[in-house]
């Protein structure tokens, strides 16, 4: 059975506007990254976007269905109003949980270059997600059933 989560994210008259949102929050967080590591995901991002403009996009459409029921347990933990502090609160957890979804979409992957960048980044991308995910939580709660 769907979760509460994917049915709302991936609705057909809302699935465009997460995706648009969940871009722009790519976006903005990879140019927030300083240091030799920001500089690592700047990079990344770069090469991918170098490789297929449409990357990003394609990919946050084709992972949301996935990374929406990743996170379904923690908004049946806290529906409604309380997802976005649970999330925050439960960073760590968010984090592991949406790169479980990623590490096995890697896998699949036949570019060697995106497993490259992929695997290149990966051991950063906990840290880097995490810090991330009270953005994350700010950009599905508009989304997200009242």
């Amino acid at each position: 059975m769907e979760g509460a989560l994917v049915a709302a994210l991936t609705a057909p008259a809302v699935r465009p506007r997460v995706v648009e949102a969940c871009c722009g929050l790519v976006d903005a967080e990879v140019a927030a990254r300083t240091g030799l590591s920001g500089f690592a995901v700047r990079a990344g991002y770069k090469a991918v976007r170098a490789i297929k403009p449409t990357m990003v996009r394609d990919a946050v459409d084709s992972l949301l269905p996935d990374f929406a029921a990743a996170l379904d347990p923690l908004h049946a933990e806290a529906p409604g109003e309380a997802f976005e502090p649970h999330l925050t609160e439960n960073a760590d957890r968010t984090a592991l949980a949406l790169l479980k979804v990623t590490d096995r979409r890697i896998e699949g992957a036949k570019s060697v270059t995106i497993k490259k960048t992929y695997a290149g980044l990966r051991g950063i991308a906990h840290a880097q997600l995490r810090a991330s995910v009270p953005a994350l939580a700010r950009t599905l709660v508009p989304f997200l059933p009242r």
